[in-house]
């Protein structure tokens, strides 16, 4: 066998040193110092591979998302926002919910004539990759006494900007004042053309969703209906960006309280049956319409009407007192 040749080897030299007069104390000395030395090297190592490991980790930690992370599908969120005492709070909580989300790039606008220091300074500190754009409202809008169009032209300006630079994933509207989680962000990340989902907190219902019975899309459940063919809130769906590249006229209406219906019946052709129905197929709440005042309790649902539906599920979800 090779190791016992180079066993014997080594002892022959050994042998040869010892009867040269070194005795045994030299053979003692030369296996302290060759312990010694395996011991130094081995200290190195240990030290070397710790510093490498270290300095590893501290870039690890600089990177925005692991490197598996950037082959997903790229997210686009729009979310529209206006000077208010509450803006750079709610764009803060906002700001470091995404902050878990990986891909994704923010488009902050604003309904103003010039970007607000105070905004992009709060954005730079988040560190979420973010495009901050302003959008004034239309000055015909501002006069009426009537229902202002808020945030129409923030969005429409998004839209134009990922026709301009983006060709594929996923856009959705996120309001600043509103709660998510961030699962709904994974999820709507492979969106065919149109995802749909519930939103908690909205009207006198208590939520707003599409009725899913026996696994397809029966209609909508909201506190007001209005006419609209997609009675839908703004956080309840996302649309695929090649999807939208498809419709090049596809924008929001400046019709207050017909901004969703507006925006997805401009996406036409849409059939129900391409719409995908996200959060456990409707039955649960991961987005939800806060805002910054105090919501009415939810009225009791009608169990007899939606016995068979997902609402019985989504109702033992809702807070009441």
């Amino acid at each position: 066998m090779k190791g016992g040749g180079a066993y014997i080897s080594i002892g022959s030299s050994t042998s040869g040193i010892n009867s040269m007069g070194s005795g045994s104390g030299s053979g003692s000395g030369s296996k302290m110092t060759l312990g010694k030395s395996v011991k130094m090297y081995l200290t190195i190592f240990i030290a070397t591979t710790c510093i490498y490991m270290v300095l590893y980790q501290y870039h690890m930690s600089r990177e925005p998302f692991a490197p598996s992370e950037v082959g997903k599908p790229p997210l686009y969120i729009i979310t529209p926002t206006y000077r208010r005492p509450e803006q750079l709070a709610e764009l803060t909580r906002l700001g470091y919910t995404l902050k878990h989300v990986a891909n994704l790039l923010w488009l902050v606008i604003e309904d103003a004539n010039k970007t607000n220091p105070l905004v992009a300074h709060t954005l730079d500190r988040i560190g979420v990759p973010y495009e901050y754009m302003v959008a004034p409202m239309p000055e015909k809008y501002k006069q009426t006494k009537k229902a202002k169009p808020r945030g129409v032209s923030n969005r429409n300006r998004g839209l134009e900007y990922l026709r301009q630079h983006a060709t594929e994933g996923v856009l959705y509207f996120a309001d600043d004042d509103n709660t998510y989680d961030i699962s709904i962000f994974e999820q709507m990340r492979y969106i065919s053309k149109v995802g749909m989902w519930p939103v908690g907190l909205v009207t006198k219902t208590g939520v707003s969703s599409p009725i899913i019975r026996n696994g397809k899309l029966d209609g909508y459940y909201d506190g007001w209906i209005g006419g609209r063919k997609y009675p839908v809130d703004m956080a309840g769906f996302a649309v695929n960006i090649k999807f939208l590249r498809q419709r090049p006229h596809a924008q929001m209406p400046f019709k207050p309280g017909y901004e969703e219906d507006g925006f997805l019946r401009s996406l036409a052709p849409l059939d129900n049956d391409e719409i995908d129905l996200l959060a456990d197929e409707c039955r649960d709440i991961l987005t939800w319409h806060t805002q910054t005042k105090k919501n009415p309790p939810a009225q009791a649902l009608n169990k007899t009407r939606y016995s068979n539906t997902n609402l019985v599920h989504i109702d033992k979800l809702l807070v009441r007192p």
